[in-house]
């Protein structure tokens, strides 16, 4: 069992990238959900649906391929922040992530937010993972 679900989660999107998948299902929790709330809305997804299996959610991700050779959208996503070893940054301090190409995503006190949002209100956190 992993306690770890948003680990769980990049690494299923990671691999089905890798294998081309175009749909996944990922254990549904509040954190999970909002981190894929925001790849969404950046466009890194084409769409989400939770499914409730007995007793449990879970949320169905369909990921986005461009080209005959169904190339992911996603090139890469890697987690930053671990139970291990947390990384805070301030919003000076965060990364631009592949010049700006990518995004990093932070939980705040004004909830899941990328890091353009974060320079942009001048507020620091916990970078979770940099997607590009």
């Amino acid at each position: 069992m992993n306690n770890d679900a948003i680990s769980a989660a990049i690494t299923s999107i990671r691999n089905a990238n890798m294998k081309r998948k175009t749909m996944i299902r990922i254990p549904a929790t509040i954190m999970t959900k909002r981190i894929v709330q925001i790849l969404l809305k950046e466009g890194f997804l084409r769409d989400v649906a939770e499914h409730e299996e007995k007793k449990k959610e879970f949320l169905d991700i369909s990921l986005k391929h461009f080209g005959k050779k169904k190339e992911p959208y996603i090139t890469s996503i890697k987690r930053i922040s671990k139970p291990g070893l947390r990384f805070y940054s301030d919003h000076r301090e965060i990364t631009k992530v592949l010049g700006g190409m990518g995004i990093a995503i932070l939980p705040t006190s004004y909830g899941f937010i990328t890091d353009r949002e974060a320079r942009q209100k001048k507020i620091g956190g916990e970078v979770l993972c940099h997607v590009w």
